[in-house]
């Protein structure tokens, strides 16, 4: 498999030049980590350059969905196989990805990582919104889910793709595993480490309230689309030159898509 991170980031200039440098420190990943700038008025995109990563940014705050797509799309056009996802905020220990890469041998396998909220001492807020997500997003799937919000996951780029979700916030996660259970996908879930700082350090834009709310329209919507997650085909990929066409603005160099051969990213 050939390998890169991608973190999505917004307004997270305090933790996301950590997160890069931890990231790169991993050998699975070095020189392949690209943060996706969601039109931060920060210094997340100069804190991310600056760390070593690969860059790329919206012009405009889009969300969660979009930035993930937007960096899933650019690294399946540098050459990469799977992406492991990773939040901005410091929460996932980047060397937890092993965990993931560990998980299962097939490349076309979605993996998700699985929190232990309790014990990791978690606001009760987010522990009570994953449990009403696993628990709806289980009972539509017709499986078990232990953790259906966690950001820390590895995907299969092409196929990932070729699902096509279309949601540019949160639900964009929530979307993607009904319709990879409605096209038959390959799941696996992995038990993971995640750190909650302390309340006044915290760094979060997801809404408890809100956004779960958000979620739950888009997966009606998106169980509405499958018909009860019947089989749907999957959409094809869109080819390369429309991937690098749909990625926003003031692109860094392509990435070497050989992770024993990494190179440096531009200062």
């Amino acid at each position: 498999m050939r390998i890169c991170a991608i973190i999505p980031a917004y307004e997270a200039e305090r933790n996301v030049g950590d997160v890069t440098r931890e990231t790169l420190r991993v050998r699975e990943l070095a020189g392949a980590v690209i943060v996706v700038d969601d039109g931060s008025s920060d210094r997340t995109a100069e804190r991310a350059r600056a760390a070593g990563a690969s860059v790329l940014i919206h012009p405009e705050n889009r969300g969660k969905g979009a930035a993930l797509r937007t960096g899933m799309e650019f690294a399946l056009a540098a050459g990469f196989d799977v992406a492991i996802t990773i939040d901005a905020d410091g929460q996932h220990p980047p060397e937890e990805a092993l965990r993931l890469l560990d998980a299962d041998p097939d490349p076309e396998a979605l993996v998700l990582g699985v929190r232990d909220l309790v014990g990791a001492g978690a606001p009760r807020a987010n522990q009570i919104s994953n449990r009403i997500s696993n628990f709806f997003l289980s009972l539509f799937a017709g499986r078990p889910f232990a953790d259906t919000q966690c950001g820390l996951r590895r995907y299969p780029l092409r196929r990932t793709l070729a699902l096509g979700a279309r949601d540019d916030g949160y639900a964009f996660e929530a979307e993607i595993l009904l319709r990879a259970v409605a096209a038959g996908a390959r799941i696996v879930e992995a038990p993971i480490r995640v750190i909650y700082p302390p309340e006044d350090e915290r760094l979060t834009h997801f809404d408890s309230v809100r956004d779960p709310a958000r979620i739950v329209t888009r997966v009606l919507a998106t169980l509405a689309l499958t018909r009860g997650l019947r089989h749907v085909p999957a959409a094809p990929a869109p080819a390369p030159a429309a991937r690098r066409a749909a990625v926003a603005s003031a692109l860094v160099p392509e990435l070497d898509p050989r992770p024993s051969q990494p190179t440096a990213a531009s200062p």
